[in-house]
């Protein structure tokens, strides 16, 4: 078979069976990423990839990985405005930040435990990865849980928002310092400063366009220019612009462009676009990402995975036990302590615990990017990769018995940040999580 027809054949595999495989997990009551996941490993090196000579296409399913995680945070982006991080109220914002930092520090300590060979920037690293809260996947649980129109659903998706700004804010900072040279505390320091840089000038242009918004003059311009353009679907375009300018600007500052392409958001929000303009925009993009990139991002996150190296010796095999425990529990009892701390009943706090405990594509694409770099090898990114997977898994699993009475009683108006985005953030029935906010 030539190449072109292997490439084909391979593309057409990995996103018709994901897309099928995921619809069956959703019907079966779990996030559909672990179907595409699992779609990945049958045709990656674990099982079918070698006699399917699918191995040899290396090169061009990691460009096709490169554009899916940029649409991939570029979707997370669009999900996140200024004025939803204000409106965080304080428990949301405490137990976002706190679910962070927390597993975040505890975990390069068990890292370090288990893999004493590792410098401390490879620990931390593998310590962020286990430490996030995955947002569209929450949402999904809360969705089945009956739980999405109630405080304490909404509470848990503004606390999961914050925990992803965190953990996006500092991946960055720790890329900048691994590739710095000179003193540790200089390159904190000079990171910290280039961060701050880019998320002031992000801001910056946010709050000008969203200034220009109050402008009469602003809305004959945007008229006169939907009125002249041409080409169709310019609205697009120029997200993609912007996207694409922002991950330019963010890699010209030594950051990845993951910084980038998930900043972006907050230049294209309902308060700079216009209601309407940005759902017209968004849902364009969502049709784009979830019909194709994100069932094929996950599938080729799998086709990276080997499991066979997690039994590769009994020493794999127990790091990625304990580090599958250490992801679940401290998330539990992070989410559970600082819930009870704000008044929460017992299984509130235990129900809120678990469902924190997910994690999703904000994890996964920081993991391919850290491969790319050489910073993890093929067997370490298996190993996170794996306990991204478990975790999704035994989340809901452990969170059924506390919440399970909470769908039928004490439901209550959402609110706080996400209060407008949830109406119509989610299909009723089956479908896909949509992470765009709606028009009003």
């Amino acid at each position: 078979m030539d190449p072109t027809t292997l490439f084909i054949v391979a593309l057409f595999l990995l996103v018709a069976c994901s897309v099928l495989v995921g619809e069956l997990m959703s019907r079966l009551g779990q996030a559909a990423l672990v179907g595409q996941l699992a779609v990945g490993v049958v045709f990656g090196p674990t099982l079918l990839g070698a006699p399917l000579g699918f191995l040899s296409l290396n090169t061009e399913l990691t460009g096709l990985q490169f554009l899916a995680t940029f649409f991939i945070l570029m979707t997370a982006g669009l999900a996140v405005t200024p004025e939803q991080v204000y409106a965080t109220g304080v428990p949301a914002a405490a137990l976002g930040i706190t679910m962070f930092v927390a597993p975040f520090l505890a975990g390069a300590e068990v890292v370090h435990l288990l893999y004493p060979a590792f410098s401390t920037t490879t620990d931390l690293f593998v310590a962020l990865t286990i430490s996030i809260t995955a947002l569209p996947v929450l949402g999904i649980m809360l969705r089945e849980f009956g739980l999405l129109g109630s405080k304490f659903g909404t509470t848990l998706l503004n606390s999961s928002l914050l925990n992803e700004l965190a953990a996006v804010t500092t991946f960055s900072i720790l890329l900048s310092v691994w590739g710095a040279h000179g003193s540790t505390t200089t390159a904190v320091a000079v990171a910290v400063l280039t961060v701050g840089v880019f998320l002031t000038s992000i801001l910056a242009v946010h709050n000008g366009l969203r200034s220009l918004r109050h402008l009469r003059i602003w809305d004959r311009w945007v008229a006169r220019f939907r009125g002249s353009w041409r080409s169709r679907e310019a609205g697009f375009a120029i997200l993609m612009v912007s996207g694409l300018g922002a991950a330019l600007y963010s890699q010209a500052l030594g950051l990845t462009f993951l910084v980038g392409a998930f900043y972006a958001g907050l230049l294209i929000t309902p308060e700079s676009a216009g209601p309407h303009e940005h759902r017209q925009i968004a849902r364009v993009f969502d049709t784009i990402t979830w019909g194709f990139f994100i069932p094929l991002f996950f599938a080729l996150v799998g086709f990276d995975m080997n499991l066979r190296s997690l039994v590769s010796s009994p020493l794999v095999l127990f790091s990625f036990a304990a580090l599958c425990l250490f992801a679940l529990l401290s998330k539990v009892a992070v989410g559970a302590m600082v819930t009870r701390l704000f008044g929460w009943s017992p299984s509130e706090a235990l129900g809120a615990g678990f469902l924190v405990a997910s994690r999703g594509a904000v994890e996964l694409a920081m993991a391919v990017i850290l491969e790319v770099r050489g910073i993890f090898s093929p067997e370490l990114f298996t190993v996170v990769a794996g306990v991204g997977v478990a975790t999704t898994l035994l989340s809901p699993i452990g969170a059924r018995p506390f919440v399970r009475h909470l769908g039928s009683a004490g439901r209550r108006e959402p609110e706080g940040a996400l209060r407008p985005w949830l109406d119509t953030a989610l299909p009723p029935e089956g479908g896909e999580y949509d992470l765009a906010p709606p028009a009003e």
